[in-house]
C-alpha cells in the first residue's frame, strides 16, 4: 500500500516528523517498508510563462524566450526544446539553480546571454514525456516556487500490511490508525447523501445471496467525460500508484484509495437491460478492460446484463462497458462481495487488480453506502450530471459477534499492568464498540475489521497499541536444564559435518519442483500437487533430492566449475503422511582437484560409493538394481542389515542428453534415518599375537556380484576372522570369458594366543567351502 503522506496529514496530522511516524507505524505492526521523495532535490525552480520565443541568430534550433518569471522585467533564456512558443507555462531554473546533475549559471550560448533555464521532465528528475518543456496548466501562478505548487516536498509511503490488516488498504484506515497510535485527531472527509434529481434508476437482481450479500447502484446522466481531472485528485492518484485516466474512473480510483471501496462505473448505454449479480455459466468469456479475454469458470462471480457477463466481481470490468470520452450516462456500482467469492479467481486469470487485492481480504460492508455517495458527490463536482437513486439489493451481512476480554488474562499475557479505562479507550479508537463489566470489557468490532474474533485477537490490539517497545525485557523465572540426548543418533549438523569433510558442499534447493522434472527421472512417480502454487513450473513438492541437485549443477556449470561435488540433506515428499528425510548427493568432473601429484581422471561409482562407505564408517552391500534416473549398468541399490537404505548411481544416458550434461554425474541417496544411527564405541584391548593374512582367489561367473559373495564368506567366518575384502577383479588370460577371478584379502588375529598353522587353514577351509556352496566359486590356480 502506497500513498501521500501529505494527504494522509490532511486527515490525521500527529507531532511526528516522517521517520518518526514511520517508526510509530511499524512498532505498531503495520510496517513501513519504504519512504521514498515524491521528486528529487533542486531548488530555484519557478513557474514562468513565455512571452516570445524568437529564432537565435546564429542556430536554426535555438529560440531566444523572453521568460515572465515574476520579476519586474523579463529575463532572456536560450531554449533548444521543439516546443517552446509564446503563451506556454513552463518551470524555469534561475541562475544559481542546483538541479539533479547539474547547477544553472548565467551562460552565453551562440553570443546571446541566458539567464536560467526552462526545464523539462527529465531534468527536473520527474516522470513523464521528455522529449521538450514540461508545460504547466493555464492556472499555475508566474513566480510560485515550483516545488512548493506541485507539493513535490511529499514522502510517498509504502506499507508492507499482513493479509489480515485490509482495513488499512485506505487512507481512512491509516489515519484511523495514525490516531489511534498517537491520540491524533483524526478528521474524516464528510460525506453528505446526494439528493437525486432524476427517477432513472436501474433494475438490480442478485442470485448469488452468498457471494453478494450487499450490491449498491446509482445513475448518472448528463455527464462530461472528458472534464478535467482536479490537479490534487490527479497527484493523490499518481502519489498512490494509480495513473489518471478519464475523471469518472479516476473518481472511483480516488474512492478506492480514500475509502477502500474498490467501485466501476460503467457506460449505461452499453448496458441491456437489467443488472443480475450471479456465477458464470458454463462457456461463457469475458473481454476485460485490459484487453484480455477470458474464459469464465461456474465458480466465478460476474455483474450480467441480457447479454451476458459485463463485469468479473471484484476484480474487473468488462471492455464492452467501459467508460469512454464520449461516454454521457454512467452506472455506478459498489458492492460487497465475500472474500472467499473472489479469492484465487484473480491469480487463477493471471490478473493482479486492486480491487481484487482488497475484496479477497475484506472490505467494509459498513461503508459501502457511504462510498457511493462520496463518489456521486465527486463525480457531480467533477463531470456534472443528474444523479438518480440508489439501487440496493441486500442479504445477509457477516455478524459481528460481541468479544468477551478478561482484563487478569490481559495483564497475565501481556505482561504488563493495563488500566482497563486504558485498553478501553485504545479499542475505541480503532472503531470497536467497548462496554465495561466488572474485570472485564465488552468488545464488538466494527464492520472493516474482520480479523477480529476471539479474546487473544482483542489481546494483541491493547498490546500493539500500548507499544511492543514499551514491555519490559524480564528473564524467564522457569530453571534451565539441559535435555538428555540419545548418543546413539547422530545430530543433523554432524551428518552435514561429515559431508563436508569429504570434500563435498552443502547446497539447499526448492521444494517445490517441476512436475515435468520430477516425472523424467520416474515416470511412475506419484506427485503431491500444491494447491496454490507460486509458479507452474513449481506445482508439485519434489519427491526426491535429485532434482534440485542437477539443476544445480547445470547452474555451476554454465559458470565454468568442471567439479562439482554436492549435497544436500531435505525432505522428500511421498504423500501428506510420508515425508521422508533424505540425504541426496552429486559428483561431477575430476575426481581430485587438478595437482601435480596425480594424473586427471573422472569421478566414477566407485568414488562414490568409497565416500559412502567413509560416511557411514564400514563396508556397504551394494547389490545390482535398477532405477529409472539411474544408468543400467552403473546403479546399485545400497543395503544396511539387510534394508534397503537408498541408491547410488550414475544419471541414464536418456537424462544426460535430456539435461544437456556433457558426462553423466554420479548420483546417491539415502534415508537419513539410518545414517544418523551409530553403535557407541567400546574398549576393547589390542591383541598382542600376530595377524595371518591369506589370499584367497575365487573364480565366480561373471554375474555373480562380488558383494553376494563377501556375505557368503562374512557370514561364515569364524570368529579369528577380523577382515574379509575385495582387493581385485580380474578377467583376462587364465579366466574364462564368461567368468571373473575376486580375489579376497583374510586377516585373521586371536586375543588369546598365536594362531598355529592348523587354525588358520581350517579356516581357510570353510571358508573356501561356503564360497563353493554358496557361489559355485572355485579356487584359482
Amino acid at each position: 500500500m502506497q500513498f501521500s503522506e501529505a494527504w494522509l496529514r490532511k486527515l490525521v496530522n500527529p507531532a511526528l516528523d516522517t521517520v518518526e511516524l514511520a517508526h510509530a507505524l511499524t512498532m505498531a505492526g503495520l510496517e513501513v517498508e519504504a519512504l521514498t521523495a515524491a521528486a528529487p532535490s533542486f531548488n530555484d525552480v519557478v513557474v514562468a510563462e513565455i512571452l516570445s520565443a524568437e529564432r537565435h541568430p546564429d542556430a536554426d534550433r535555438l529560440r531566444v524566450c523572453q521568460v515572465d518569471v515574476g520579476e519586474a522585467a523579463p529575463a532572456t533564456i536560450v531554449c533548444g526544446a521543439p516546443n517552446a512558443a509564446a503563451g506556454l507555462k513552463v518551470p524555469c531554473a534561475r541562475p544559481g539553480a542546483k538541479l539533479p546533475g547539474i547547477e544553472i549559471k548565467v551562460a552565453k550560448v551562440r553570443g546571446v546571454e541566458s539567464f536560467g533555464m526552462l526545464c523539462s521532465t527529465r531534468e527536473l528528475g520527474l516522470e513523464g514525456a521528455a522529449d521538450g518543456l514540461m508545460v504547466l496548466p493555464d492556472d499555475a501562478p508566474v513566480g510560485e516556487d515550483l516545488r512548493a505548487w506541485l507539493n513535490l516536498d511529499d514522502t510517498l509511503v509504502t506499507l508492507k500490511l499482513t493479509p489480515n490488516r485490509a482495513d488499512c488498504l485506505s487512507l481512512v484506515g491509516i489515519a484511523r490508525e495514525v490516531g489511534a497510535i498517537t491520540g491524533a485527531e483524526v478528521r474524516v472527509p464528510a460525506v453528505t447523501p446526494v439528493a437525486p434529481r432524476i427517477a432513472d434508476a436501474a433494475e438490480v437482481t442478485v442470485a448469488a445471496g452468498g457471494a453478494c450479500p450487499l450490491y449498491l447502484g446509482r445513475v448518472v446522466r448528463g455527464i462530461d467525460a472528458q472534464a478535467q481531472t482536479p490537479r490534487w485528485m490527479a497527484e493523490r492518484l499518481e502519489r498512490g500508484g494509480i495513473r489518471p485516466l478519464l475523471a469518472p474512473i479516476d473518481v472511483t480510483n480516488y474512492v478506492l484509495l480514500e475509502l477502500g471501496q474498490p467501485m466501476h462505473a460503467f457506460a449505461l448505454s452499453r448496458v441491456s437491460g437489467a443488472i443480475e449479480v450471479r456465477l458464470a455459466r458454463a462457456g461463457e468469456t469475458l473481454a476485460l478492460l485490459s484487453g484480455q479475454t477470458v474464459e469464465l469458470s461456474p465458480d466465478m462471480l460476474v455483474i450480467a446484463d441480457a447479454s451476458g457477463p459485463i463485469a468479473l466481481a471484484g476484480i474487473m470490468g468488462g471492455q464492452a462497458t467501459g467508460v469512454e470520452r464520449f461516454t454521457v450516462d454512467v452506472f455506478l456500482e459498489a458492492a460487497f462481495f465475500a472474500p472467499t467469492a473472489i479469492a484465487g479467481r484473480a491469480r487463477r486469470l493471471g490478473l493482479s487488480t486492486d480491487s481484487a487485492h482488497r475484496f479477497e481480504r475484506g472490505v467494509d460492508f459498513g461503508a459501502t453506502r457511504a462510498a457511493m455517495e462520496r463518489a456521486t458527490q465527486l463525480l457531480l463536482d467533477i463531470c456534472g450530471g443528474q444523479p438518480g437513486p440508489i439501487s440496493e439489493v441486500g442479504g445477509s451481512l457477516p455478524r459481528r459477534e460481541p468479544i468477551a476480554l478478561r482484563l487478569s488474562r490481559l495483564r497475565r499475557v501481556a505482561g504488563v499492568e493495563l488500566g482497563a479505562e486504558q485498553v478501553a479507550r485504545d479499542l475505541a479508537a480503532l472503531g470497536c464498540a467497548v462496554e465495561q463489566a466488572d474485570e472485564r470489557l465488552v468488545v464488538t468490532p466494527p464492520s472493516f475489521r474482520f480479523d477480529l474474533a476471539i479474546e487473544e485477537d482483542l489481546i494483541e490490539e491493547a498490546v500493539r497499541l500500548f507499544g511492543y517497545d514499551r514491555i519490559p525485557a524480564r528473564p524467564p523465572a522457569a530453571p534451565s536444564r539441559m535435555l538428555a540426548r540419545d548418543e546413539t543418533l547422530l545430530a543433523d549438523d554432524v551428518l552435514r559435518q561429515k559431508m563436508v569433510d569429504l570434500d563435498y558442499q552443502e547446497v539447499i534447493t526448492y521444494s517445490f519442483v517441476d512436475p515435468a522434472g520430477e516425472q523424467a527421472l520416474d515416470p511412475d512417480v506419484r506427485l503431491l500437487a500444491l494447491a496454490n502454487p507460486i509458479a507452474s513450473q513449481l506445482s508439485v513438492m519434489r519427491t526426491t533430492l535429485w532434482g534440485g541437485l542437477i539443476e544445480t549443477l547445470r547452474h555451476n556449470l554454465n559458470r565454468q566449475q568442471e567439479r562439482v561435488r554436492i549435497f544436500e540433506l531435505g525432505r522428500v515428499y511421498a504423500s501428506l503422511a510420508e515425508q521422508p528425510l533424505k540425504l541426496g548427493g552429486l559428483a561431477y568432473g575430476d575426481a581430485l582437484p587438478e595437482q601435480w601429484g596425480a594424473s586427471s581422471r573422472r569421478v566414477d561409482f566407485f568414488d562414490v560409493k568409497g565416500d559412502l562407505e567413509r560416511l557411514f564408517g564400514q563396508p556397504l552391500d551394494a547389490r545390482r538394481g535398477g532405477h529409472p534416473a539411474l544408468h543400467p549398468g552403473q546403479c546399485a541399490a545400497l543395503r544396511v542389515d539387510g534394508r534397503r537404505v537408498g541408491w547410488i548411481g550414475a544419471l541414464h544416458p536418456r537424462l544426460v542428453q535430456a539435461f544437456d550434461l556433457a558426462a553423466a554425474p554420479v548420483l546417491f541417496e539415502l534415508d537419513s534415518e539410518i545414517l544418523v544411527r551409530r553403535v557407541l564405541p567400546r574398549h576393547t584391548g589390542l591383541s598382542r599375537f600376530p595377524q595371518v593374512r591369506r589370499d584367497l582367489a575365487f573364480v565366480v561367473d561373471a554375474g555373480v556380484a562380488a558383494g553376494d559373495l563377501l556375505a557368503a564368506l562374512r557370514e561364515a567366518a569364524p570368529a579369528s576372522v577380523r577382515a574379509i575384502e575385495v582387493f581385485d577383479d580380474y578377467r583376462g588370460k587364465g579366466v574364462p570369458h564368461n567368468q571373473k577371478s575376486l580375489a579376497i584379502r583374510v586377516v585373521m588375529q586371536d586375543t588369546e594366543r598365536t594362531l598355529t598353522d592348523r587354525d588358520v587353514d581350517d579356516a581357510v577351509q570353510k571358508l573356501v567351502d561356503v564360497a563353493s556352496r554358496r557361489c559355485s566359486a572355485t579356487l584359482r590356480a
